[in-house]
């Protein structure tokens, strides 16, 4: 007979003292593993979370990037992801050979890399320094004046932060499948539905999207937002699953999901492919485990420290 949720429920929380684990949420993760999470909250705040616990094992609820950057902060410690092929459409536009190979075949220009930390280990290795959405702007705007930039992977963000400091930098061209999908169209489409509604944007979204959004921020400056603004509707434009940890934060106010063209939210494959059963599973078999050779992590965590002196 399959197990009832409570059973798996208590089963994870078994595994997880067995393990000696802590269980990291992602904010785009399904409700119900959100809410069986030690912490919920962005990638590289989750990593330094499992840093600060004694834990030995990470179960990291997101994608692949997200639980290698947490290898990269943890080294001594088993990091395991619920689904090995729960991977991400900005790591995989910027392959780390293909870059190195870009860099090589354009070294008289000696870019100042910075990399989104939506990447893999292998990319950050040949970066300068990282951002997060968050920071972004603060770290374009410390990048040295005598060097060409180049911003990877995110295309979007990295037009955004153009708009924000006036710094021009070359963008590689990749995108997040998810925010691309929200449209000028289906934004003003929900508008005219709530008139008097704010709209918050994650800047991953298109140009024309970001012009609709009242507020333009990473998925931590929403929570903020949304328990700060005196105005009732907001609509979200972002990932569906912020919206269980937003209404959870901020329940007064009425969380509205922004939509595409063809749904009325919406939702990262890759993020969903997580689920209590496979969370469960990972913890009882410890596998399957996120590993990078020793050097490579090495040279990924640089550009992170450096980015964590420049945010100070």
């Amino acid at each position: 007979m399959p197990a009832t949720a409570i059973d798996l429920k208590s089963e994870i929380l078994r595994l997880k003292k067995e393990r000696n684990a802590v269980i990291l949420a992602h904010n785009y993760q399904i409700g119900e593993i959100q809410d069986i999470a030690d912490y919920v909250g962005d990638s590289l705040g989750l990593a330094y979370k499992a840093r600060d616990t004694d834990a030995q094992v990470i179960a990291f609820c997101g994608v692949h990037f997200m639980a290698e950057t947490a290898k990269i902060l943890n080294p001594n410690k088993t990091v395991i992801l619920p689904d090995k092929d729960a991977g991400c459409s900005l790591e995989e536009s910027c392959p780390a050979e293909d870059l190195e190979a870009f860099l090589k075949a354009n070294a008289e220009k000696n870019y100042y890399v910075i990399a989104y930390i939506n990447c893999s280990g292998g990319v950050k290795a040949l970066c300068d320094v990282i951002c997060t959405s968050g920071n972004a702007v603060k770290i374009v705007n410390k990048a040295p004046a005598e060097r060409p930039i180049l911003f990877v992977p995110d295309a979007n963000l990295g037009a955004w932060v153009m708009e924000q400091t006036g710094r021009k930098m070359d963008l590689w061209e990749g995108s997040c499948y998810v925010h691309v999908e929200f449209t000028q169209n289906s934004i003003s489409k929900i508008k005219e539905e709530y008139p008097d509604a704010v709209v918050v944007a994650h800047p991953e979204c298109t140009t024309a999207v970001r012009l609709l959004a009242d507020e333009v921020c990473s998925t931590e400056k929403m929570v903020d937002f949304c328990k700060t603004s005196k105005v009732k509707d907001i609509i979200i434009v972002t990932e569906s699953g912020m919206l269980n940890r937003l209404r959870k934060e901020a329940p007064d106010k009425n969380l509205i999901p922004g939509p595409t063209d063809h749904c009325a939210c919406n939702d990262c494959k890759f993020m969903k492919m997580n689920t209590l059963q496979k969370l469960h599973d990972c913890l009882d078999t410890l596998t399957p485990t996120v590993e990078m050779p020793e050097d490579i992590r090495k040279r990924a965590e640089a550009p992170i420290t450096k980015m964590l002196e420049q945010s100070k």
